[in-house]
């Protein structure tokens, strides 16, 4: 009898360990990525300070782009991690963007301050460039990146941060349907209008939230909204970004917004 209970014990047991059944046999199509952004920066620091912050620091991305001669792609983690490089972060109405994006670092002093008060920005090098590119064009063709979706971090937090700073080449990125740019002609004939009469504050900043950056829309040229437009002129009008709310930039913001 005591035998006979041991067995049935048993196999009571064996039922309980052996758990539910996974069937998996029904995959959902209802699906995107979680990758929806990708980030670029600039490191503001030489190659092996880069590389011991973004691996043991309080920062992290996914790639490092060498400044050597050949630019090497640094990958630092797998794309499947959240690494931790745009920290506060807004754009097309999502935040904290470390969850939905791809971070890119390339080594870049950035900027240096000159005696007069300007500053001194420092060029990437072609073989960054092209290093990047095709970084870019692999990503984006694996996880379906819009264009629009390529993004600096001044873009996405444009209160405390400048990179990837005037410098970095928006346009032929473009030109490789790795970001957008405005059409020329276009822009234009829009400043001719505008020209004729600024629009108000307000439209500025319901242009620049349609477009994707996060912006006040107190009517006001506030504190916030200057940081705003000044961050959208480095992108897309970098021979000058004072954060005025002129013509052209009023231009550039129209035909943006047009050929969406």
């Amino acid at each position: 009898m005591k035998f006979l209970a041991l067995i049935v014990s048993l196999i009571l047991l064996a039922g309980c360990t052996s758990g539910p059944r996974f069937d998996t046999s029904h995959p959902s199509a209802n699906h995107d990525s979680r990758i929806q952004f990708v980030v670029v920066h600039y490191t503001s620091a030489s190659l092996e300070r880069s590389l011991q912050l973004l691996t043991h620091g309080e920062v992290s991305s996914h790639y490092l782009i060498g400044d050597d001669k050949d630019a090497t792609i640094y990958k630092l983690m797998d794309e499947s991690l959240r690494a931790w490089h745009a920290g506060e972060s807004e754009w097309q109405g999502r935040t904290w963007l470390n969850s939905s994006s791809i971070g890119i670092e390339i080594v870049n002093p950035g900027f240096k301050e000159m005696s007069d008060g300007k500053r001194l920005w420092y060029p990437y090098s072609e073989a960054q460039v092209q290093s990047l590119i095709v970084l870019l064009k692999d990503i984006s063709q694996r996880y379906a990146i819009n264009p629009r979706s390529i993004i600096g971090h001044s873009d996405i937090a444009p209160l405390r941060k400048l990179d990837p700073g005037p410098l970095f080449p928006w346009k032929r990125l473009a030109a490789e349907g790795l970001g957008v740019w405005p059409n020329e002609q276009a822009v234009a004939r829009q400043q001719a209008q505008f020209d004729a009469q600024l629009p108000s504050i307000s439209w500025f900043q319901g242009q620049l939230a349609r477009l994707g950056y996060a912006t006040p829309q107190t009517g006001e040229l506030d504190v916030a909204t200057h940081h705003v437009i000044a961050a959208f002129q480095m992108h897309f009008r970098p021979s000058r970004f004072d954060g005025q709310p002129d013509a052209q930039t009023a231009a550039l913001l129209q035909v943006l917004n047009q050929t969406k």
